[in-house]
This record gives C-alpha cells, structure tokens and sequence, in this order.
C-alpha cells in the first residue's frame, strides 16, 4: 500500500498489517534506540540497529505509533524469549528486521523511504532489503530460546560469578560515595528506574509516597517517569544517557556515574549544560550505585520499582551477568523492599455491597438531622439523589 504524506510534517506514512511490511514515510534513522524515541513522531518511519528488543523500548514505540520498524538486526534471536517484537505486534507496528548493518549509513536521517515486499527504496536506490516479521517467526525464535534456555542460563551464572569474583573487593570493600546535600538517612527511600511495568508499579504506591513523602531518586529515565507521574524527583543519578534536559533542571541533585577510572559521559553532558553536580566512580549498573549511595547515607528503607534484577532483564540490557547487582543486592538486602511487580499483585475493585454500606452508615446521621430540623431535609434529599446518580441507580 503506498500512502501519500505531507513531506512538512512528516507525520501521516501508513502501514498494513505486520505481515504485509508496506509503508511510506519520513526515516528516523538511530543506532540508539532511546535516542531515535525522543525524536521519532507518529506515523514516521523507525530505523534501528537493536537485536532483540526489549521491553521497555517495545512499550516506548507502541505509544509514538510509528508506520513502521526498520531492524538492521534480527528483532529476537532466539537466545532469549525477548517480549519486544510480541509487543509490536500486539500494538499492530510491522516490522522488517534483518536488514543488514548498511542502511544506518546508506539511509539519511529525515528522508523519504518506502518499503514494499520487504525492500527499502530511498527515491530509486534500494538500501536495503529485509524480513517481513510475522507470528510465525516469532513462534519459532520462542521455540529456540526455549531449546536454549539452559545454556543461556549457565554462561549467565558463569559471567555473573566471574565478574561477582572481580570486583567484590571494590564493592563490598569501602566504596567512596560522594557527599550529597540531600538529607537520606533514618528516612525511606524510593529509587524509580525505566524497567518493566514501572509505570503501573509506581501508580500502585502513590498512596504510600504521598503518607510517607519519601526521598524519591530517579535512576537516569526514571527520573522523567517521577515527574509523568506528577512527583518531582529529589535526586536523579546515572550516566544521564537516557533522562530528559526538563527533568535535569527540575532542581533534583545531580551525581553523574563514572566508570572506576575517572572517565564519565554523564558529567560531560551535565557540564554542557552548566548543571552543578557530584561524580560517583565506581563499576556496576547505575541502578546499582543509587542502592549504593543510599544504604550509604543511613536510608531506613529502599523501595526499587522497575528494577533490572533477573536474567531476563540482564540479557535486555545486553550484558552477560549481574555480578555488581548480586553484590549490591547482599550488601543492602535488609533495608531492600523490591516492589517490582507490586501493580500485578491485587487489582480490587469497588463492590456494590462495600458502597451500600457506606452509603446505610452516612443515612442514619443524616436522617436525624433531617428530622431533627425540616430546613435540612433538601439538602439530604440532594445528597441522597446524587449517590443513586453515582451509583448508577437512576
């Protein structure tokens, strides 16, 4: 199906059913995935190099509602049941993946493509050709990853010991946090990181954050997702790859991660754009070091929610192991309360006889004074219509 579009906008190229893999559009084209995110625009057409997709760009990419994905790597392998591509194809996004490493230097970011029978046009040269992803190659990659689970899981534990080995003097040893003005200890903290479901996870404890007020630390995108929720972060901590300049200068207290020799991206950008900071040197995740710098400063409680903390999530991330986790996880584990998930656990809903109970124990008082004194009785006539009117009982 070849669609017309409005070369300005950039915003109206269409598709057909996964299967199908038509479309036409304006390419944005990015070796980074998160970084393609924050420029892609509905209806344009998206152009990555990510093997295997995770699960939080898969959700990312479902909301922009692109016309289509264009993967110069297989959209999963087989190494792992990665849910990416289910999730593209619930969401109804086509996908055309195993295009070859070419296209992100053949294919300019901004121009016009089109793709038909899994071929990419760029005006009359073709820059690349592909797979049309459909349920049946997802089936069968599944089919592999599950043939090849146990020799995934070993060279996982293998990595995840031999690096443990490596670097538990560093971590378990004294670690040289960095002085912060945010005052953490005898207080809880919640540490909100973009992993799966952590947008459920944190609607599922704004009651708690709201009673407690906790210290609330964004791990670099998590930081955004305080601020989507209407919070605002106290600290955001991470290699600030994947956080937004809004919630930089939100007024949270920055700590750029830094690898053990010194050399940190994250303070290079914060300092690009005159952001004071603190620099916190030390290997492992940069969830890891936030577990780190608050058990450090005397947090009474550490709440994780959207946390990388199994294998599945390792293997999104593209690393083969979680030694610095595993340490991390031992040495903070008693104040540790992993609320990953804490959205799925019990979804109650409002039953009619909780309400009519209520609504027979707010009668009584009323009745009373509407006997009591006749110039009350409209008023509780009015309460009592407006609950038959929420209720659904007029």
């Amino acid at each position: 199906m070849d669609t017309s579009h409005n070369s300005g906008a950039g915003r109206s190229g269409q598709a057909e059913a996964p299967g199908d893999a038509t479309a036409r559009g304006i390419a944005r084209v990015d070796r980074k995935t998160k970084h393609l995110l924050e420029r892609l625009a509905p209806g344009e057409i998206a152009v990555i190099s990510h093997a295997d997709i995770d699960e939080v760009s898969a959700r990312s990419f479902a909301a922009k509602r692109p016309a289509m994905i264009i993967d110069a790597e297989p959209c999963v392998t087989g190494r792992y049941r990665c849910p990416g591509p289910a999730i593209l194809m619930d969401a109804g996004i086509p996908v055309l993946d195993s295009v070859g490493d070419q296209i992100m230097d053949s294919l300019a970011d901004g121009a016009e493509v089109q793709v038909c029978a899994g071929r990419v046009s760029a005006g009359d040269r073709v820059v690349g050709t592909g797979r049309c992803f459909t349920r049946e190659h997802l089936s069968d990659a599944y089919a592999a990853a599950d043939a090849n689970r146990g020799a995934e899981l070993e060279r996982f534990v293998t990595n995840t010991l031999h690096y443990a080995l490596q670097e538990k003097d560093i971590i378990l040893g004294e670690v040289d946090v960095p002085g912060i003005r945010t005052r953490i200890r005898g207080r809880h903290c919640v540490i909100a990181v973009r992993g799966s479901n952590y947008l459920e996870d944190l609607a599922a404890v704004g009651s708690y954050i709201r009673e407690v007020r906790p210290v609330l630390i964004g791990v670099d995108g998590g930081a955004d997702a305080l601020l989507d929720a209407g919070l605002t972060p106290d600290m955001i901590i991470g290699d600030m790859d994947s956080v937004s300049d809004k919630a930089l200068s939100s007024g949270a207290e920055l700590v750029a991660h830094a690898y053990p020799d010194g050399r940190s991206p994250a303070s290079d950008r914060l300092r690009s754009l005159g952001l004071p900071h603190s620099v916190f040197r030390c290997p492992g995740t940069s969830e890891d070091i936030t577990m780190l710098l608050a058990h450090d400063k005397g947090a009474s409680l550490i709440v994780m929610l959207g946390s990388h903390s199994n294998m599945l999530d390792f293997l999104e991330k593209g690393r083969p192991g979680m030694g610095s986790t595993f340490l991390v996880r031992l040495k903070v584990g008693s104040v540790l309360v992993d609320a990953r998930g804490v959205s799925q656990l019990y979804r109650g809903r409002l039953r009619l006889g909780h309400v009519a109970g209520i609504v027979a124990a707010a009668a009584v008082p009323l009745i009373a004074l509407a006997l009591a004194s006749p110039s009350l009785a409209g008023l509780a006539r009015l309460i009592i219509l407006r609950l038959r009117v929420a209720l659904g009982l007029m």
